[in-house]
């Protein structure tokens, strides 16, 4: 398989992840599923839009770049005719970096989000109940908040899929760097080193 049809296949996958990511964080504005009528009454870390900036916009970028990569004809291969597809798999390294940026980011954040727990309502009114993850091994700390819905499920749900998409989407990012890294130094196809023709 060329290099180029490779990445196509990561930026096949990246893309519904992107949106699953921005689908996620956009559900996070909805605590419990539920409308709040202050925006200070939503977790601190929504406000941060791992999911909706970082996997999502800046994830989408790097898809369409890897998307494009297949879109060039594999003539010349090991670039002896064509410099620009060597040029294509090393912007795609930087996309991907970007990507890593992007899928690094939102998992950070949801890691930080899912060890504070969620902002609800208790009986002191909106704030943080949960001290270092502690509600994570004893589930009968949540009954601590009031509201809204069932807000611990909901936060815990959401951030762990963003958790779980944005490393991921690290994943592809990082093994984009490699197919590309392949794809500067051999050429967009397999056969680099006496290969007459794409596989």
């Amino acid at each position: 398989m060329c290099s180029g049809s490779f990445a196509k296949c990561l930026g096949i996958t990246l893309i519904p992840l992107a949106i699953l990511c921005t689908l996620a964080n956009i559900l996070l504005f909805f605590p419990g599923g539920k409308t709040v009528d202050k925006n200070e009454n939503i977790t601190d870390e929504v406000w941060y839009f791992g999911g909706l900036m970082g996997s999502g916009v800046l994830m989408i970028f790097p898809a369409l770049v890897f998307l494009g990569l297949k879109n060039n004809d594999c003539c010349g291969c090991c670039g002896n005719e064509s410099c620009g597809k060597r040029f294509a798999m090393f912007t795609s390294i930087i996309f991907a970096a970007v990507g890593l940026v992007g899928a690094g980011y939102s998992f950070i954040v949801s890691a930080i989000a899912i060890n504070r727990g969620p902002k609800c309502l208790t009986s002191q009114g909106y704030n943080y109940p949960f001290v270092s993850g502690d509600y994570l091994s004893n589930s009968t700390l949540w009954e601590v908040c009031q509201g809204p819905g069932d807000i611990v499920t909901w936060h815990l749900t959401l951030f762990s899929m963003l958790l779980i998409m944005g490393a991921v989407q690290a994943v592809l990012c990082a093994v984009q760097v490699i197919n590309g890294l392949i794809g500067t130094i051999c050429g967009d196809c397999c056969g680099c080193c006496g290969g007459d023709r794409p596989v």
